[in-house]
Order: C-alpha cells, then structure tokens, then sequence
C-alpha cells in the first residue's frame, strides 16, 4: 500500500485526524483552571529573562526570544503531546542557532526553523516519535552537560562586558572576549553577571517556589538605572508582536539550508520528548503522545518564523516549574503565553532597560542548573563503558555540534551494547522450576501475587519497553522480579528498573527480587535500586523464598484467610 493509493491516502488522513486535539483536551481543561492559571503566571515570571537572554544569545536580538516564547507557548500547547508541556526558545537551540546567524543572516534562521518544523510534522505523520526514547542515559547527559557549558561560554562576553568577537568556535569566541576585558575591564558588567548568578543559585536552595531570576533581573536594572553604569541594555523591543511575514526567508538557498534544518529538527524532537517524559516522571497518571507532540513542536516552528521568532522547543526548567506550581492541564502553558504577551504591550520600555551583563549571569545559573551532578555520577560509577559515552558526548558537544555529538554518543553506546550482548549471550539448559508450571501461575495470580522473570540484557533499548509492559500490571498485590536470567545491565537498564519499581510501589504494590547476579550489583547500587529494597527484606537469593515471603505477607495483611503461616521461614 503506498500513500498516494486512495487507502495509503486514507491512512494518512486518519494519522492527521489522530495528531489534532481532540475533546480530552477540553475535558482535562475543566480539572482545574485557577490552579492551571496560578501555574501559568508562575511561568512566565520564570520565563521572562530566559526567553530574553536566549533571544540576545541566538543573534537575533531580545525580541526574538519574546516572539518565540509567546507563538511556540501557544501553539504548542493546543497542539502538543503533553498537558504540562512549555515551549519556547532554549539554551540548546540557541547554541545551534548561532553558526547559522554567523554564516547567513537573521534570515538564513528563520528559514533553517521554518523547514525544521516541516520535517517535524513528517515525522508525527510518519509515527517516528516513539523511536527518541530509545536515546541511552549517558548520551542524554553528555549531551546536556555539553549544552550547559556551550551556554555558559557563550555568555563570557555579555558578562564582560565586551562586544562579542568574531568567530564560530564558543571556546575561541570565550577567549577574544577575555582578552578584550584585559585590555578594557568592565568591572560593572562582571559584577552584575556574577551577582545576578549567585542571586539565582543561592534564592533557590532558600525558596525553590520564589522566582528568584526576575528578581535579580530587576534589582540589576534598578541598579544600573540609579548609579548609571556603563554596561550595554537590551534596547528597544516592539510594542507587540510583528505581523506575519516571508520578506526575510531565504527561500533560494533551501538546498544549503536543509542539513541545519535537519540538525535543528533532530534536536527539537530529541529535547522534547525528553522534557515530556520528565513532565510525565513528575506527575502521577500522566502520558504524553509522543507522535503528536512532534507535530505541536512542528507546527509551533512553521508559524513562528513568520512572526520572526527562533525555532522553538520544549523546555525542561520551564515545564518543571509549570509542575511544581501545580499545572493539571495545558491550559497552564497557554497562559504563561498569554501574559508574556501582555507584558509586550505593557511593560516593553521597562523590559528594554534590562542590562545584558543581568541576562548573561541568569544564563550562567541556568546553565549550572542544568547539570544533574547525582545522575551524572550515577552513570560513572555504572560502568566505564556508560562513563566514556557520557565523557565522549560532552565533549563532541564542545568542540563540534549537538546533531554530531548525539550521533557519537549513539555509535559508542551502540558499539559497547552490542559487545556487552555478546559477552553475556548463553545457551543453557535448566531445571523447570515450579514456579514454571501453569497451575502454580494460576495458584499465585489467585492469592494477587505475579512473578516476572527477566530474560537477557537489561539494556538502554530493552529497558524501556520492560517499563512499559511493567507498568501495565493490575490487580495484584506483590509483584517478584526474577533477575537470575538478566543477562547485563547498563546504566540505563538500572535506572528504568528503578522507575519501574517506584510507579509500582506508588500504586501500592509490594516489589520483592530474587536471584541478582554479582556482576550487576554495581550498576543497580550506583543509582540506588536495591539498597532501600534490601534494607526492608524485600531482596532473595531464589524465587521460592520470594514467593513464601509474598505470601506471608499477603497472610500478615489479612488476605489470606484461613491460612496457616510456615514458621519455619524466615525473611532475608
């Protein structure tokens, strides 16, 4: 069947139909609207001086950033995913953005985001999102502490107080700048970076809930209005938003165009899904459709090039916060939009007095943030083979791309998933155990208990789809995880083990394991899978003893009545 066959074309139509909203959405709008609205406004206080300073860091002026976060805020949040998604412009966008103003123009991003929500939409149609999550842990992380320090380069010259040097390179670019604050010192500007930072990084280990960024912000620029120093603003911003144009797209050069718009769709997909499955992590009975959230995304960077926005993404500071603050429905994300918006028409003169040293130092703490120091050392301490991707990825984001750092992070990770296969694969012949036998099944499915035993790798791609079928367990009330069969487990592995059994044990079910291998205690130790399941009893050397302990359980809470507890067991 090919697409343009009257059913190939049909079935094309009903994947459209399936990527629009639909009336759930209006449904989940109803929950809770004054809470939804609560955590909008929190939003955008939060996203206020990040959406500036990425627009200042992307090349296109402050502006841009605003434009963004308002068309992509809303946009993708009546056509995303994801109930608690926030879009706008990001950190790792703007760090493939700048090469691309370097070498063609305001222009040249613009069309590079236009194509790039093209692509996306294939991609929704296509059903290709539920591949992203297949991404491995360490090449996730690699990937973000490259990005975090690619940010924080980037801002050495606005903090400075210097104009930004030529050059592509952030490192070379850092550099120039350094040697210009040498021959000229900007004290001011440093100072106001650094204290603007360390407002923003100390005010959240005090108050998380205070929007500590805004604040710093404005006390800079009351600062520097009051004393007058000598340090650059944002200068003037539209009193509203453009009107839709192509005047400034660089249609002819769609042939040199098209690989930044294909690294820009990749990383738009990657970033995400990423954030929807955090967004997900953090809430209970939340589910993001990953296929239609790359068509909000889509769509999202197709109408903002228009406007003269930057091409948009998911932002994972931003969609934290819209959760913490008690976001139920994407209504949240559409008034964080909305009051953006507002404080365009109102509050442009105001905004436009912000120093761009105060915008650098939110962009550093943001930077620092963006570092998750326990989950990096977690996957060190997994592996060396989960420790060098991690290392080789950074790295790569460092001195080449992002779109080329993922692909080294993914051959590396790939290669040392394929030798770790090998290694463990094994053809054995094994005594059936009784746990085997149907009518035992049936016996234990009765008394509420199921055991699962676990075959082969525990891998960063075989993970995942043993967290979704283990989350779809109902109607018991102890689950056994036989891991005598678990062939390797990576660092990933781990980790999906333990969401797995946290979402069990959030739904009240008991988890008990049986029969880790030595060998894989390393990896589950380092992120902290066994050792609060071991301290409460709940870790067995074999399947039998799991299942007496399940069932004396079930005997302590009453049920099981009528029958008569082993005393001769006793718990690990």
């Amino acid at each position: 069947m090919t697409a343009a066959s009257p059913r190939g074309r049909r079935a094309v139509a009903g994947r459209v139909r399936g990527l629009l909203p639909s009336r759930a959405d209006w449904h989940t709008v109803r929950r809770s609207p004054r809470r939804d609205l609560v955590a909008g406004v929190t939003v955008a206080i939060v996203a206020l001086p990040l959406a500036l300073g990425f627009g200042v860091s992307s090349g296109l002026g402050a502006e841009a950033g605003l434009v963004t976060a308002i068309v992509a805020g809303v946009l993708a949040a009546v056509f995303g995913g994801s109930n608690l998604q926030v879009s706008g412009p990001t950190g790792a966008m703007t760090v493939v953005l700048v090469p691309i103003v370097h070498t063609y123009g305001p222009g040249g991003v613009l069309t590079v985001g236009l194509l790039a929500g093209l692509l996306l939409i294939v991609l929704a149609v296509a059903k290709a999102g539920r591949y992203m999550r297949y991404v491995p842990a360490p090449v996730v992380e690699g990937f973000t502490l490259g990005i975090a320090g690619v940010i924080a380069l980037q801002q050495v010259p606005a903090a400075l107080g210097v104009p930004t040097p030529e050059g592509e390179k952030v490192v070379v670019v850092a550099a120039r700048a350094l040697e210009a604050f040498a021959d000229h010192p900007n004290w001011p500007a440093i100072g106001l970076a650094v204290g603007v930072a360390a407002v923003m990084l100390l005010g959240a280990r005090w108050r998380p809930a205070i929007p500590f960024s805004l604040i710093a912000v404005a006390l800079a620029t009351i600062v520097t209005a009051v004393a007058s120093l000598p340090v650059t603003r944002i200068g003037a911003l539209p009193a509203g938003l453009p009107a839709p144009s192509l005047t400034f797209l660089h249609l002819g050069d769609l042939g040199t165009l098209a690989p930044s718009a294909v690294a820009v769709a990749a990383l738009a997909a990657l970033e995400s899904l990423l954030s929807a499955t955090v967004a997900d992590a953090m809430s209970v009975n939340e589910r993001h459709d990953p296929d239609r959230e790359l068509f909000g995304q889509g769509l999202a960077n197709v109408v903002t090039p228009l406007f003269g926005g930057v091409p948009a993404t998911a932002a994972i500071a931003r969609t934290a916060v819209n959760v913490r603050s008690g976001a139920r429905s994407r209504l949240a994300a559409f008034t964080h939009a909305v009051v953006l918006a507002l404080i365009v028409l109102i509050a442009a003169p105001l905004v436009s007095r912000i120093p761009l040293a105060a915008l650098a130092g939110v962009l550093l703490a943001t930077a620092i943030r963006m570092i998750e120091a326990g989950s990096v050392r977690a996957l060190i301490r997994a592996g060396r083979g989960d420790a060098l991707v991690l290392a080789l990825t950074a790295a790569a984001t460092l001195a080449l791309d992002l779109v080329t750092a993922v692909i080294v992070g993914l051959v590396v990770a790939g290669a040392l998933a394929l030798r770790a296969v090998a290694r463990a694969a094994r053809v054995q012949e094994v005594p059936l155990e009784v746990g085997d036998h149907h009518e035992e099944e049936q016996a234990l499915l009765a008394e509420h208990i199921v055991a699962y035993r676990l075959d082969g790798p525990l891998l960063f791609a075989a993970a995942h789809q043993f967290l979704l079928e283990l989350s779809e367990v109902a109607d018991v009330r102890v689950v056994i995880l036989r891991m005598s069969r678990v062939s390797a487990v990576d660092g990933t592995g781990a980790l999906v083990l333990r969401d797995a059994i946290e979402r069990l044990e959030h739904r009240g079910i008991t988890v008990l394991l049986s029969g880790i291998r030595p060998g894989h205690e390393r990896a589950l130790d380092a992120v902290g899978v066994i050792d609060r399941l071991r301290e409460d009893g709940r870790v067995y050397a074999t399947t039998p003893e799991a299942i007496t302990s399940a069932r004396d359980r079930l005997y302590d809470a009453g049920l099981l009545p009528g029958r008569a507890r082993d005393p001769e067991h006793k718990r690990v």
